[in-house]
């Protein structure tokens, strides 16, 4: 006994010595056998970052009646497994739990598990914060909550803690920018479990399951090439071959005195399945995925069965069978098919929609919960403000937890039941809690930043300690509902706006405000803004849970405000300047419309609407297009979901029943709106259905904003609401959707570049990702649809372009998450959304980029009251206007990332937001010279690594792949570094840890 306690010691010993050189990564692969058919085995745990649990109740084991699910479990068991036997592998992806669980260890586990990684028998793969959704992700947090989770693993185990592969088994349809992110993150290879069943059986029958998929054939080349292959059975087990505790599976009985002996039956139909899968696949290695849904709990009865498994098999190699099983990992599975020196197909589409089966096309989560989907948009502006602001501040070495909460936070919603929509209630409002602890967190970092950076000019009057005490800024997040409780309880206050891109832009600040009264608004230098006053709509008034007694926006152009910078506005009630009487400029024409109504001046945009408010002509510049716009509803199917047969409607899938929408906005109360800064036409259809289009003066788009709900469902019919817009625009069934925000893809009305479509869904097997904008165009003009959120949408006939925009649901679509999507808020009243839509057309592309950035990063309000302060004193004793950029950045370049990074070191990003050919003007390469591009510090040196800095740039050696195509591979883009100077060709993305000298 006592030899045996030493013995484990030893051991224990010698996995925990830090000083073991690392052999992990495709060293530490168990070696394959030529000339057999070599099966990958490899143990996995699908864990969600919550789903029809909480995070927390996922992790904790909480809730077992809906779940049993407890990822604690599942981490405790696997390390005690792997730790007592060498041979053993395993994988884990989703970072936000294990660093849950690698804060509660002691440093003696921390010890066991670094040996772990360090040996390759525990690998990180993904390495993302969560398994990210595709479809409805903006490409900026999708970056983000990767380099959040390498980091985490980068700082705590080092070049072993690096993944190497891409693991997206269970998002529902995969984007072409994600592939084109992964290649740039120095990945290997992707593997993903779900695509459409009509591509996979054509995949299965062409042993096509493997391919190279070009993540930016235009653009990157091959620099953006990422091998690509499909699971054989998503991401479970073979039937019959599960061997969790959460499984009924017969275990393997190998005990031929047992009456319950199997060993030879469960033999043969492994032997059976891994013939079948063969024949889909071009190498003589193949991988089977031994694990499932939070498998993994009791480690021990997977692994024993396992064992009994690879042995049984292999000991028939004696005779003759060429069967060879392994414990793997996917690096070692990617790594062992590239060594077979294959040539393989190319895809250079994505992979949506995604369907199931023929009725169930899971193109409903595209806009499921659309009042996450903007929260979380509005969660990454805000981050990106929060970040920039810490690294111009200083606000010393990083690693404050008021700013990595909303790191972390927003590394959640991206998952593919958070941002999609598609999960329970309750877990949508915890998800809801934690961005807002997060934003509240990130609050603490902008105040602290802010007052450094206004900090008084001078220290020598008496006002001062006064003064300090009185600067606090506070955001107002229910701006959108024209809510701000320092705008309507303070007679003057402080509005600072604060511009996040990298170039100056003009935003239209709209404050809401209780009395009809003057207002003045002075910029820095106390000039008098112009000013006007928009009544409040009743439809917003009466939006459910909406606390604000304002009746009026105050309207004001903030101009020109500086790239990543500021400009500060002192607006004051009945106030005057130096003796003056107060101008009041907020002129405005009311009236109820018997005749068309014309917004605009015929010269740069205008616009005719019909007596009912609806569109019907545009004139955007020399060209004018027809023009109407009509919201809709398409009704909910109920389906039979005990049989599978008849899909619903539900989070997931989106199956409306009859075909043809019905039309909501017909004759609607009008009112219209007139001012030397907007002009609007606020049109109330129904109580639940009502819509504002506005022009602003000196804009290129229109904006139409909606607000529909509750959604009436007393008649017993889900509803979901779309806009349609129609236009004279000849568009042969196509249109173009953006991929993630980035780069652009033509859609095809029923059709796929990759298989013959058979579509019994005409309208969801039409319906794509839209994460910021759709087109369509033919030879005299263009005409797009900007979002403020990820929506479906769609161009069904030629010239049209429709988009979901709410959905409110009576029946499960049987895919899981067991309820219906019945948003309810305030009491159980159903959900109110309310959103914008910006139309542009015949203008050149450009106008379109840089809109959607704008909306993306969109300039953001602090608010501080001043009760007892002048705009004079304000004015002496405060900066009243910044910018954190010295130099200047090319139009086509965009700085998308600017945050503290390790110590005292920060993380540049910098972005070509251009493609090729897109734009005759911005369509080229650019220069950025980094030494002196910032006003707060100097840049001494600069690091390049890869787009998820855990690596530097020149360290990065990727798998190289052979395809069978045309494609002409051009090669990577330049990634020399001279005098600081950054060269970025279209569609680049550089990134750089920099050490900098504050100035």
């Amino acid at each position: 006994m006592i030899k045996l306690l030493i013995l484990i010691c030893v051991v224990s010993s010698s996995l925990a010595r830090p000083e073991t050189k690392p052999t992990c990564g495709y060293q530490s692969c168990h070696p394959t056998k030529k000339g057999m058919l070599n099966v990958h085995l490899v143990p996995h745990t699908h864990d969600d970052v919550g789903w029809l649990k909480t995070l927390d109740e996922y992790y904790y084991g909480s809730k077992p009646g809906i779940q049993r699910a407890g990822v604690q479990y599942i981490l405790d068991s696997v390390v005690e497994e792997l730790l007592h036997d060498p041979n053993k592998r395993f994988i884990y992806v989703e970072t936000a739990f294990f660093w849950k669980w690698w804060q509660e260890q002691d440093d003696h586990k921390r010890h066991q598990v670094k040996a772990l990684v360090n040996a390759g028998r525990l690998e990180f793969i993904g390495g993302a914060w969560a398994m990210n959704d595709e479809a409805t992700t903006n490409y900026q947090s999708t970056i983000d909550q990767f380099t959040w989770g390498f980091r985490k693993l980068d700082d705590t185990f080092g070049a072993c803690g690096r993944p190497k592969i891409g693991w997206q088994i269970d998002p529902f349809g995969h984007s072409r920018e994600l592939a084109s992110l992964m290649a740039q993150f120095g990945f290997d290879g992707l593997l993903f479990g779900r695509l459409d069943y009509q591509d996979k059986a054509t995949r299965v029958l062409n042993k096509h399951m493997e391919m190279v998929w070009q993540g930016s054939p235009t653009n990157l080349g091959s620099s953006a090439d990422l091998f690509t292959s499909v699971l054989f059975n998503t991401y479970s087990a073979p039937p019959s071959f599960c061997f969790d505790i959460l499984c009924n599976d017969e275990p393997i009985v190998d005990n031929k005195k047992s009456p319950k002996y199997n060993a030879d039956e469960r033999v043969q139909t492994f032997l059976k399945y891994i013939e079948r899968q063969h024949k889909s696949y071009t190498s003589n290695n193949i991988l089977i995925t031994m694990g499932d849904d939070f498998n993994y709990q009791s480690a021990r009865s997977w692994y024993k069965n396992l064992d009994k498994l690879i042995r049984l098999v292999n000991e028939k190699q004696s005779n003759g069978s060429n069967v060879n099983l392994l414990y793997s990992t996917p690096s070692c599975y990617v790594k062992a098919v590239n060594e077979d020196n294959l040539s393989f197909t190319t895809k250079k589409d994505d992979f949506f929609p995604y369907a199931s089966d023929p009725n169930s096309f899971w193109t409903g989560y595209f806009t499921s919960r659309p009042t996450i989907k903007y929260f979380e948009r509005k969660g990454n502006n805000f981050l990106q403000i929060c970040k920039q602001l810490y690294a111009l501040a200083d606000l010393g070495p990083e690693d404050r937890g008021d700013l990595n909460a909303l790191r972390s936070a927003m590394g959640v919603m991206q998952h593919h039941d958070a941002i999609t929509g598609t999960e329970k209630q309750l877990v949508a409002f915890d998800y809801a809690r934690i961005l807002s602890q997060g934003m509240a967190e990130c609050e603490i970092v902008v105040d602290a930043a802010l007052r450094k950076i206004i900090a008084p000019k001078t220290a020598d009057t008496e006002d001062q300690p006064k003064l300090d005490d009185e600067f606090k800024t506070v955001t107002c997040p229910l701006l959108n509902v024209s809510q701000c409780a320092t705008t309507e309880e303070n007679k003057s206050f402080v509005v600072t706006v604060y511009n996040p891109l990298s170039k100056p832009v003009t935003h239209y600040v709209r404050l809401p405000v209780i009395d009809n009264a003057n207002y003045t608004v002075l910029c820095p230098m106390g000039k008098k803004q112009v000013t006007q006053l928009v009544p409040i709509s009743d439809a917003v008034k009466r939006i459910p849970g909406r606390a604000s007694k304002a009746e009026f926006e105050l309207v004001f152009r903030a101009k020109n405000l500086p790239p990543l910078g500021f400009r500060s506005y002192y607006v004051s009630q009945d106030a005057k300047l130096d003796g003056e009487e107060h101008d009041y400029t907020g002129g405005q024409v009311r009236r109820e419309p018997a005749e068309n109504i014309v917004l605009g001046d015929h010269m740069s945009l205008s616009l005719t609407l019909n007596e009912n408010g609806e569109l019907s002509s545009a004139t955007f510049g020399e060209k004018t297009i027809k023009l109407s716009q009509g919201i809709y509803y398409y009704s909910g199917a109920a389906g039979n979901n005990e049989e599978f047969k008849n899909r619903s409607s539900g989070a997931y899938i989106f199956r409306p029943t009859p075909a043809q929408p019905i039309l909501l906005s017909a004759k609607g109360e009008v009112k219209q709106y007139k001012g030397p800064i907007v002009e609007e036409v606020q049109v109330i259809y129904s109580n639940w259905v009502s819509q504002t289009i506005r022009r602003y003066t000196d804009e290129e788009y229109v904006e139409v904003n909606w607000i529909v709900g509750p959604i009436p469902i007393d008649d017993n019919v889900g509803k979901e609401i779309i806009i349609r817009y129609e236009s004279d625009i000849k568009s042969n069934g196509v249109f173009y959707t953006d991929s993630n925000g980035r780069e652009t893809l033509k859609r095809v009305r029923d059709f796929r570049p990759t298989w013959k479509l058979e579509l019994a869904e005409k309208i969801s097997g039409n319906y794509y990702p839209v994460t910021s904008r759709i087109s369509i165009k033919d030879e005299k003009n263009q005409f797009s649809v900007l979002t403020d959120r990820a929506q479906g949408g769609s161009s069904l006939n030629d010239g049209q372009i429709e988009l979901m925009v709410h959905r409110r649901l009576l029946h499960d679509d049987a895919f899981g998450v067991g309820e219906a999507l019945n948003e309810t808020a305030y009491g159980g009243v159903g959900l109110v959304a309310v959103g914008s839509h910006y139309l542009t057309a015949g203008g050149r592309p450009a106008t379109d980029k840089f809109l959607a950035h704008r909306k993306l990063m969109d300039s953001w309000m602090f608010f501080t009251p001043t009760p007892t302060t002048t705009f004079q004193q304000w004015q002496k004793n405060y900066k009243m206007e910044y910018s954190g950029l010295k130099g200047t950045v090319p139009s086509n370049v965009k700085i998308l990332t600017l945050e503290p990074w390790k110590g005292r070191s920060l993380l540049l990003r910098l972005e070509n937001i251009f493609e090729v050919g897109e734009d005759e003007l911005y369509s080229k390469e650019a220069i950025v010279n980094l030494q002196d591009l910032f006003s707060a510090f100097k840049i001494v040196s600069a690091q390049e690594t890869v787009l998820g800095a855990n690596l530097l740039l020149k360290d990065m050696q990727r798998l190289k792949w052979n395809s069978e195509s045309n494609y002409i591979k051009k090669q990577g883009p330049s990634q020399t570094l001279t005098d600081f100077n950054v060269t970025l060709k279209p569609m680049q993305i550089r990134t750089f840890i920099i050490e900098v000298q504050r100035i």
